[in-house]
């Protein structure tokens, strides 16, 4: 499987994209139709506070699921998609399980 990660407007830490391209790899296990995946990560800021976006896409034959999740930290928020992307490929896989 193909992973891309974007991070807009800074750069990424070694650590983090580690820790993506490790969680994104075990979505192969519960799938194997998976093509490819893209992550965005992304500030965005009001004032003091900012809130850090993580949003992933993987693309599977004829479909494109999409996760966004935002919080305080990005480990936090790449959890949170990709716990919410893995229900979303599970649900897909019973779909086709059942056709």
């Amino acid at each position: 499987m193909n992973i891309k990660i974007h991070s807009i407007h800074f750069d990424a830490d070694s650590k983090l994209l580690e820790l993506i391209d490790k969680k994104l790899s075990r979505m192969e296990n519960f799938f194997d139709k998976i093509i490819g995946a893209e992550v965005f990560l992304k500030l965005e800021g009001k004032g003091q506070i900012s809130d850090k976006i993580a949003e992933i896409k993987v693309s599977i034959p004829g479909k494109v699921l999409f996760s966004e999740e935002k919080s305080k930290a990005f480990e936090q928020s790449v959890d949170a998609a990709f716990e919410n992307m893995l229900r979303q490929i599970k649900r897909q896989k019973e779909k086709e399980s059942h056709e």
